[in-house]
């Protein structure tokens, strides 16, 4: 059996594909218009790319993400979540998938992507909660973090 840290060449290709999803999503959160934080997210299933998102406020709202006090409005959709719907909407479904986020969920979003069938997660910045993220890894979600996809 081989070790998963060997370099071989589908590991190779795979740290490649990894860190070119990993950039996308961060050109996706730059669409967000959300001040305190801009958060993208792609979803791949089978190669290829099923579902995108980024922050934001849902359809039909003013685009604005902050109160007047600089505080996040209660109803802004987190990256993840608004991928995840992306792919509720279409005949696709995130089963088996990888999500890519420019940062790891929070506790809510965490128990969407489990429930979404999402089978891994890549993701860059950790958030300030680390619970979203031990609840993946206690629900047997592959998770792996790449801080710098250059």
């Amino acid at each position: 059996m081989q070790n998963s840290n060997e370099t071989t060449p589908e590991n190779a290709k795979k740290d490649r594909y990894d860190k070119a999803y990993l950039r996308l999503a961060t050109e996706w959160a730059k669409l967000s218009h959300c001040k305190r934080k801009q958060v993208g997210a792609i979803i791949v299933k089978d190669s290829t790319i099923i579902a995108d998102g980024f922050n934001g406020t849902p359809t039909g709202f003013e685009n604005s993400c902050e109160d007047e006090e600089g505080n996040t409005k209660w109803y802004v959709l987190h990256a993840e979540a608004n991928a995840i719907l992306k792919v509720a909407r279409t005949t696709n479904n995130a089963y088996g998938a990888t999500l890519y986020l420019t940062h790891s969920p929070c506790k809510d979003c965490s128990k969407l992507v489990l429930q979404a069938g999402i089978k891994r997660l890549v993701y860059m910045e950790a958030y300030k909660d680390r619970s979203g993220l031990d609840f993946l890894e206690k629900a047997g979600l592959k998770v792996e973090q790449i801080a710098d996809p250059t």
